[in-house]
């Protein structure tokens, strides 16, 4: 086995693109880590969620190849990229998987919307232990201080004891001074949700169209155990993920006899 080989291989990606301000903290922060084999979009490809490419041609262009640092671009989204980098890039299953650092939150329902942790999720389908981070700032120059330092003392303590099977981590920094970090809360999704707004507007040819906007709704502002809580309260906080959208305690409801459906 070559030196090269015996180096943990990290597969980054992102949904900003490869322009992106925190794709590059990401490669600073991460290249002491090991190998880098970075897949990103081409351009931003933000709330995209778990799309994929079916209906058109996905290119794949190398654009930078050195020792321990490969990229790649990829005309597809976020979940296009990691499936490319697993099935035609790579000869070899990556040891973790780090998404971001994203340019905005991926705190409670945003998640749901988010190339970012999308990303994540389908290296944990793929039995790839998985992180996505974001800071709450979507300005392109955001600023990455504490999302650097505290990524990397995250995915140190996390590679060292093993991240537990059948889930990824969706970890989400404050914006604040760094001075102002009150350390890292283990947190559960806030139940919350975007008020959406569509406003009507007209071009210059007097074509209607609609531009979304609207507000973010927490229904649970006091409760301390979420991760909105932490975020507001200037905590670094990890929320752990799965895929199973299966309501547990309902599904034992139905099974119940008075819920027993006869044909």
């Amino acid at each position: 086995m070559s030196k090269k080989e015996n180096k943990p291989l990290l597969l980054l990606t992102n949904d900003d693109g490869i322009n992106a301000k925190g794709l590059k903290v990401l490669i600073e922060a991460f290249a002491g880590f090991g190998e880098l084999l970075v897949v990103v979009p081409d351009k931003g490809q933000s709330a995209m969620s778990h799309a994929i490419t079916i209906n058109q041609p996905i290119f794949l262009n190398k654009i930078k190849e050195k020792e321990n640092l490969t990229i790649y671009t990829c005309s597809g989204t976020p979940v296009d990229c990691v499936k490319l980098a697993l099935n035609k890039i790579t000869k070899r299953k990556p040891d973790f998987l780090i998404s971001g650092i994203n340019h905005g939150t991926n705190s409670s329902v945003s998640i749901i919307y988010s190339g970012t942790m999308a990303a994540a999720l389908e290296g944990y389908i793929n039995d790839i232990p998985s992180i996505g981070f974001s800071v709450i700032d979507h300005s392109p120059d955001a600023n990455f201080e504490i999302a650097e330092k505290y990524s990397k003392i995250i995915f140190k303590k996390i590679s060292e004891n093993n991240l537990p099977k059948n889930i990824c981590l969706n970890v989400n920094f404050p914006n604040t001074k760094p001075e102002n970090v009150r350390g890292i809360k283990f947190s559960r999704q806030a139940r919350a949700k975007w008020v959406e707004e569509f406003e009507k507007r007209t071009n210059p040819h007097n074509k209607e169209y609609y531009w979304l906007t609207g507000k973010f709704q927490n229904f649970e502002e006091n409760a301390e155990d979420t991760d909105e809580w932490a975020l507001k309260n200037n905590y670094v906080s990890i929320v752990p993920v799965q895929f199973d959208f299966t309501a547990y305690d309902t599904l034992k409801i139905f099974k119940d006899k008075n819920y027993e459906i006869e044909i």
